[in-house]
């Protein structure tokens, strides 16, 4: 299992880019097919760019043919991107 580095406390416009960044590398890093796991545990202060990273990262991993987990994504997070109406496209 790959493990992408964790989610920040705060995810909002201004860190995003290098989060991404770090985690698309480590997606990338790993073999084609080998699940990836992201801890967002200690996330608590986000915006929408928070959900726009988290689709970024399903599309990277369903190029690699690669199962992402969420754990510990926030149910305020899960409700913005159900708001969003891309609720159906975050696993799990």
């Amino acid at each position: 299992m790959v493990s992408l580095p964790a989610l920040p406390a705060r995810l909002t416009h201004a860190e995003s880019p290098s989060c991404l960044a770090a985690c698309e590398a480590a997606l990338r890093r790993g073999a084609a097919g080998e699940p990836a796991e992201l801890d967002a545990a200690a996330l608590q202060d986000f915006d929408s760019s928070a959900v726009a990273l988290l689709l970024a990262l399903v599309r990277v991993a369903r190029e690699r043919g690669v199962e992402l987990r969420l754990r510990a994504l926030p149910q305020r997070l899960r409700e913005l991107a159900v708001l969003y109406g891309v609720g159906e496209l975050l696993p799990g």
